[in-house]
């Protein structure tokens, strides 16, 4: 857990890092004419200015801050890079984001909502840690309502980011988002990774 009193946590690798991945995926964004892309990496921009903004008061760890990164590089990934023509798709466009790991049972895109979900756990379980010693003084302890509040939240951000892929949708003439079951799809697998993590919280601040 880190809180105000520890360490501040360096940046610039972070910085240079996800300005490389982010500048990449423009470039290659553009040349394929790929709009929905384009949308998802201004998204993209504005939730790492959010979080870089939440990190000066928070004082975020560098696992975390680097998972987040990590998951934002999956992500663009996911959407822009083409994958040969023998391998297995959903049907979709041939990218990573439409490719079975598992044929039939699991797709890139849903370990990328796995992951992605687990780590927002964790960063609401650092927030609320931290504000609490900021405002208390105390160490948050991982009780079965605390590390449920932070899954719950991370399930929260889970249905806005459906969202936002929705309004993808509505503006761009034609985007590799899926359908319903797509969509719920995605819902499970951000509560697996959810409960996962609140898991993993507890079992780590316990023993």
């Amino acid at each position: 857990m880190m809180n105000s009193y520890q360490k501040h946590t360096p940046l610039m690798g972070l910085i240079v890092f996800n300005c490389l991945y982010i500048a990449g995926a423009v470039v290659m964004a553009m040349l394929n004419g790929n709009t929905e892309f384009v949308y998802y990496v201004s998204v993209l921009i504005l939730l790492i200015i959010g979080a870089f903004i939440a990190h000066k008061k928070i004082n975020y760890t560098a696992p975390l801050l680097w998972a987040l990164s990590f998951w934002g590089l999956a992500h663009l990934a996911g959407g822009l890079l083409a994958i040969p023509e023998n391998w297995p798709t959903d049907g979709g466009k041939r990218v990573l984001y439409s490719l079975w790991l598992i044929p039939g049972k699991l797709k890139y895109d849903q370990i990328v909502h796995c992951y992605g979900f687990a780590v927002t756990t964790w960063l609401s379980w650092q927030t609320l840690a931290s504000i609490i010693h900021q405002r208390y003084k105390r160490r948050l302890q991982p009780t079965f309502g605390v590390v449920l509040l932070c899954a719950t939240s991370s399930m929260g951000y889970g249905a806005l980011n459906e969202v936002i892929e929705f309004f993808a949708t509505l503006i761009i003439s034609e985007t590799n988002v899926g359908g319903y079951a797509n969509t719920s799809w995605d819902l499970v697998y951000n509560t697996i990774g959810a409960l996962l993590a609140a898991i993993a919280i507890s079992a780590k601040q316990r023993y």
